[in-house]
């Protein structure tokens, strides 16, 4: 569907859905799918059509704040029915009062043609509070208007809980029970979950990594009746809504990085995203799906799942999670890659079924050639690993943020962007070893993970 100047952005002509990438359950809208965590079937939901957006709405778009992006974008996959567009506008401008910096995210200019889109200056220093404060604000919407009580069930690897909590904490509607593996998060990170006192908050340290602790959280979503039953509910990325605000910032940080909409082709922007659970760069799927004109690139650590997968065909477990300073991104089982998958392979549930089941059942599946042909055209896979596994600058890939602040930066969500020059673009040259951009670099970082994980020196 495509979206243009003559197009009504505001509410989708034919209702939005959402259905489960799996294909064994009906269509729901956005508040079933909001209230969703796993779909009934295992799947995760996706919007049944991607929009399209046309140049003139590109070129519109350029001019608008990131808070205005989040809202054009919500528009687009929350139907005014469900939800008019004031009120909307208010509880995304609700979300981000809590925000420190005025405008949300801020752009940060450095040297050498280096920019820093900062996305850390929520609640937890977490680039997680983007979504997860909006996310937050509309569940409060709907249950405050059907008189309804949720229990909310969150595995952590560490900033998604905490993340979580501040975005419900004190509601009364709404129970929020957080498992976090002993061991493998930061001090600040359990820190910020285990002091909150709240009645509606439950902070639980559990054994094992945090793959082993999701395992039990979807085997209860998959009893439906269970489910049912306790209305229970998920806040990590297998939410729908925390995908959704985050391709905000894709569109927002490309024109940033674009001084003029008006080449032809439009310049292309390399984004490097570090990937653990896949929500992020999953985001970034979904904004190219809707015409924005990225390179995604996503950087792993030691758990190198994604890597494998796309670049040989291989999603298989590794023997164990290794732990490293990075741990947001020790995870091995990337549920969002079954939506990156889905995406690739046109919507096929039937493939999806099939591929999700054998590798619940084995943890070791080899992607069809022709949906791995697809995956290696749409992301391209760098592992850049230094010390314990952390992600490290390349000398000719990344410009190292350590020597910019006092603070150490978070390797969960920096992407780095930068724009490909045309001639190499069109010669389908790698912008890593293309000439000199024509475009300053970009930066995403967050401050959350500052101190050393208990046990890794």
């Amino acid at each position: 569907m495509l979206w243009g100047p003559g197009s009504d952005c505001s509410a989708s002509p034919a209702p939005m859905e959402y259905v489960s990438t799996r294909g064994g359950v009906g269509a729901v809208d956005f508040e079933g799918a909001l209230f969703s965590g796993y779909a009934p079937d295992g799947g995760l939901f996706m919007p049944q059509h991607i929009p399209s957006l046309d140049r003139d709405t590109l070129r519109r778009w350029s001019h608008l704040s990131y808070r205005e992006l989040v809202k054009e974008l919500c528009s687009l996959f929350i139907t005014a029915d469900l939800v008019p567009r004031n009120t909307l506008d208010d509880l995304i401008d609700r979300a981000f009062s809590r925000f420190r910096h005025k405008d949300v995210i801020l752009l940060c200019r450095l040297k050498d043609g280096l920019n820093v889109l900062e996305l850390w200056h929520g609640v937890t220093y977490a680039f997680k509070d983007l979504a997860l404060s909006c996310t937050g604000q509309f569940l409060q919407y709907f249950l405050e208007k059907k008189q309804k009580h949720v229990i909310i069930l969150v595995g952590t690897s560490g900033d998604t809980g905490s993340s979580a909590i501040e975005s419900v904490r004190g509601q009364k509607n709404m129970d929020i029970f957080v498992l976090l593996p002993k061991g493998f998060c930061t001090q600040t990170q359990e820190l910020q979950m285990t002091t909150v006192i709240e009645d509606n908050v439950h902070v639980f340290a559990a054994r094992g990594n945090s793959d082993e602790i999701d395992e039990p959280i979807k085997e209860l979503f998959a009893d439906v009746d269970f489910a049912r039953k306790y209305n229970l509910m998920s806040l990590n990325s297998v939410n729908w809504s925390r995908i959704m605000v985050q391709i905000a910032h894709y569109f927002y940080a490309y024109f940033q990085c674009t001084p003029s909409l008006d080449t032809t082709p439009l310049p292309v922007v390399e984004i490097v995203v570090p990937t653990g659970g896949g929500g992020n760069i999953t985001a970034g799927c979904i904004a190219q799906k809707m015409g924005l004109p990225i390179q995604l690139v996503a950087v792993v650590n030691s758990n190198d799942i994604i890597h494998r997968a796309v670049q040989h065909g291989d999603f298989s477990l590794s023997e164990s999670v290794k732990a490293t300073l990075a741990s947001a991104m020790d995870i091995q089982e990337p549920y969002n890659m079954e939506r990156i998958l889905w995406l690739l392979s046109g919507s096929d549930s039937r493939l999806m079924k099939t591929l999700m089941e054998r590798f619940s059942e084995v943890k070791s599946l080899k992607l069809p050639e022709d949906l791995h042909r697809k995956s290696l055209g749409s992301i391209i896979l760098q592992a850049l690993l230094g010390a314990h596994g952390v992600v490290m600058p390349s000398a000719n890939l990344l410009v190292s943020p350590w020597g910019c602040s006092s603070q150490r930066p978070c390797a969960h969500a920096q992407p780095l962007m930068r724009t490909s020059c045309v001639p190499c673009s069109a010669a389908g040259r790698r912008t890593a070893t293309c000439c000199v951009p024509t475009l300053p670099w970009l930066l995403t970082t967050t401050t959350h993970s500052q101190m050393a994980r208990p046990g890794v020196a």
